[in-house]
């Protein structure tokens, strides 16, 4: 015999409510998430960090297009949590009344009693609660869904959709085709092709802009955030999802903030800041302490140039084009063909600084570029410690950007720098190495490194004695 109709919303005093099988992950382990996230963390890293699988926290991330929405707002003491629903469970199974525990949480009896009825387990006919159950259908009925305002006004979507995809056109309101673009397939805009030509005004100029031309209409106003949570957001519905392709980024995801600001010189860690520099740097009077850098010419020809910063001595290196380059089509996170990637880089600084003894091999300040990713291994190839500059500081390196300018003599901007071969930077080494410094007492570079080095040679026979 089945059940009497009606028996579910008698014993729990709720509708009845379909289960859809294995209870979620709680939304207060998605609330920890998306605080991880708003540190800059990824996806699969911050659902470690929560307890959660990295699919989960792709899935969080994915469905809700990268932006966290409400769930960085912290939660008020009005709803019970679920460490408050453990508490009930365990009083409960230890045979507490509904005042009881209704004093031990300092909550009214009325709403541990309601709590007992309508969120616990029903399976078997009877009220069974359980903490984790009880939470789940509890964040289910706490569901609101609202209608997107784009979803509910057409006229309002119609303008947002115009002003984002619409086409470009000529002074005479002829449309320009513009570039054949390839079909948009769920991902970030296509790197170094062609894109679709639209109107592509940003969601912030679209949002302002409503004022203007409607000043006196209400019902035509958006904020700047909707917009992107129509685009970025699933379930939303109000935007197609392409449309982000519209979007100057053209990204088919937000990028938080923090992971942005980190990302392009993730290499760069605190243990390898300037400030951890050793002290006798600063004045110059140990030897073996270098700067160094990159000047760029055209078609992302480069050479590289180190600084020691006591004698002033100059080195170039020769970064020769990579076996393919001009040939084979550029790949996004390809091998670095330029000559100046990161692998490319350390076999250089490797070969270039061999030359040197080990007792001018103390310590190497580049800029930040991606150029010197892999310091790490440089520093175990080498043994000279590497360091980076602060952002937008160039005077923290100043011999090596004084010696950039003097080589612009030799090597102009707007020229390509992969048509000198290692004898002609070689050359012109020799001939910087060769002009008298009034910071050296009139003396050369060349003659202040050879000072040095016949010190270290009559310190080592001195030690040998």
């Amino acid at each position: 015999m089945g059940r009497p109709a009606g028996w579910m919303q008698e014993l729990t005093g709720r509708a009845p409510m379909q289960s859809p099988g294995k209870p979620s992950l709680r939304r207060d382990v998605e609330r920890l998430f998306w605080l991880e996230i708003a540190k800059g963390l990824t996806s699969e890293d911050a659902a470690i960090a929560v307890g959660a699988s990295q699919a989960a926290g792709s899935r969080w991330f994915r469905e809700r297009g990268g932006m966290a929405t409400f769930m960085t707002v912290p939660l008020t003491g009005r709803y019970l949590s679920f460490e408050e629903r453990e508490e009930i469970a365990l009083l409960k199974a230890q045979g507490a009344g509904v005042r009881e525990i209704a004093r031990h949480l300092g909550r009214d009896p009325s709403t541990v009693s309601r709590e007992l009825r309508r969120n616990a387990a029903t399976r078997g006919g009877r009220l069974d609660y359980r903490a984790s159950v009880a939470q789940w259908k509890a964040e289910l009925l706490a569901r609101r869904p609202k209608a997107a305002k784009l979803v509910t006004n057409g006229r309002l979507r119609e303008y947002v959709q115009e002003r984002l995809s619409g086409q470009v056109r000529h002074p005479d309101r002829t449309p320009v085709p513009g570039p054949p673009a390839a079909p948009w397939r769920g991902r970030n805009k296509p790197r170094r092709q062609d894109r679709r030509w639209v109107l592509a005004w940003s969601p912030e100029q679209i949002s302002h802009r409503l004022k203007v031309d409607f000043p006196d209409d209400e019902s035509m106003r958006i904020s700047h955030e909707a917009i992107y949570q129509a685009l970025f957001v699933q379930g939303r519905g109000a935007l197609k999802r392409e449309l982000v392709a519209c979007l100057r980024t053209g990204r088919a995801l937000r990028v938080p903030r923090a992971r942005s600001r980190r990302r392009a010189n993730g290499h760069v860690t605190p243990e390898v800041m300037i400030s951890a520099r050793p002290a006798e740097t600063e004045d110059r009077a140990v030897p073996g302490h270098w700067e160094g850098d990159l000047i760029i010419g055209t078609d992302r020809s480069a050479i590289g140039t180190l600084v020691e910063r006591s004698t002033r001595f100059t080195m170039l290196i020769h970064l020769p084009r990579m076996q393919g380059w001009g040939l084979e089509p550029r790949i996004h996170n390809g091998p670095a063909l330029a000559g100046y990637g990161a692998e490319a880089m350390r076999e250089a600084l490797t070969t270039q600084m061999a030359t040197m003894p080990e007792q001018l091999r103390r310590s190497l300040t580049w800029d930040r570029g991606k150029e010197l990713a892999q310091h790490a291994q440089l520093k175990v190839d080498t043994g000279i410690a590497v360091y980076f500059a602060d952002p937008h500081s160039p005077w923290q390196r100043g011999s090596n950007e004084n010696t950039n300018g003097l080589l612009r003599q030799y090597f102009p901007k707007g020229t390509d720098l992969s048509r000198w071969s290692a004898d002609d930077l070689h050359a012109v080494a020799a001939t910087l190495n060769g002009r008298p410094r009034k910071t050296l007492g009139w003396k050369t570079p060349a003659e202040a490194l050879d000072d040095q080095l016949a010190s270290l040679q009559q310190g080592g026979v001195a030690t040998t004695g």
